[in-house]
């Protein structure tokens, strides 16, 4: 099997252009360890659509499937332009959480970073949250896929390993839930650290930092209608919350390897 490895701000996949074979968990899981496999996030399958240009179908690196990726979703676009699959420079792409716009940017002929049209972000009530490590207040968040936004002091010292997990899988989000961990910062900036549904901790999550603005919109802690600089750990995505939450995301895309390995 022929893969290539990409990344938006190191959230890492292995990227497959075909079908999702009956064993893609399986396969997951063995490719994406870091110590036995290629090491990533996880897979995400590019296949044919009936409904879009492309459709993306994405496996965490438990074997669970997600239903949409920010990061991803840009380096499918970088994958069909840069192998000449298409000429458009905006895009379809179906996903489980519907069809997202895809605008991309091209440099010298490839692909350097994309605009998504993230749809429009729910944003719930705030929850309290209860666990064996201390209660917590959350904004629940849904960007096609579910987040539990917590703000904190200091985004670097926040229990990302041991409270991530444990919100993860509670009884409250039964699908489990992508946890976000907020610092606000001065201007229209925020700093963010994640716990991916899926994966643990990863270096960036697109999806992520669009509930974490949709979030500090709605509580007056960041602007609408203009960029907000969200800093992960693996750079800085751009976020817009527009007219009833519409949310669009900027972002890198970047090509790492390719690869073979023989199932």
């Amino acid at each position: 099997m022929h893969f290539t490895k990409m990344h938006g701000l190191g959230n890492d996949y292995l990227y497959v252009y075909g079908e999702a074979p009956s064993d893609v968990a399986d396969l997951s899981r063995r490719l994406s360890d870091r110590h036995f496999g290629a090491g990533s996030d996880g897979m995400i399958y590019i296949c044919p659509s009936e409904v879009a240009d492309f459709r993306m179908c994405i496996f965490n690196a438990d074997g669970s499937e997600a239903m949409m990726c920010g990061n991803g979703i840009r380096c499918v676009g970088k994958y069909v332009f840069d192998r000449g699959l298409t000429h458009k420079t905006t895009l379809a792409i179906e996903t489980l959480s519907a069809v997202k716009e895809l605008m991309l940017q091209v440099e010298d002929g490839s692909v350097s970073a994309a605009t998504v049209g993230m749809g429009v972000a729910v944003v719930r009530e705030d929850l309290l949250v209860r666990t064996s490590l201390s209660d917590v207040m959350c904004t629940p968040v849904s960007v096609g896929n579910p987040h539990a936004v917590l703000f904190v002091d200091d985004a670097e010292t926040a229990p990302v390993v041991e409270l991530g997990p444990l919100i993860e899988r509670h009884q409250l989000f039964p699908g489990g839930v992508n946890v976000e961990f907020v610092q606000v910062l001065s201007g229209p900036e925020l700093r963010m650290r994640v716990w991916e549904r899926g994966s643990g901790i990863t270096m960036a999550c697109g999806t992520g930092a669009c509930a974490s603005v949709a979030a500090a919109v709605s509580k007056g802690l960041c602007p609408s209608g203009i960029p907000v600089t969200v800093h992960l750990d693996g750079g800085d995505l751009h976020i817009t919350v527009g007219e009833g939450f519409a949310i669009t995301m900027t972002g890198p895309a970047e090509t790492v390897y390719e690869g073979e390995v023989q199932l």
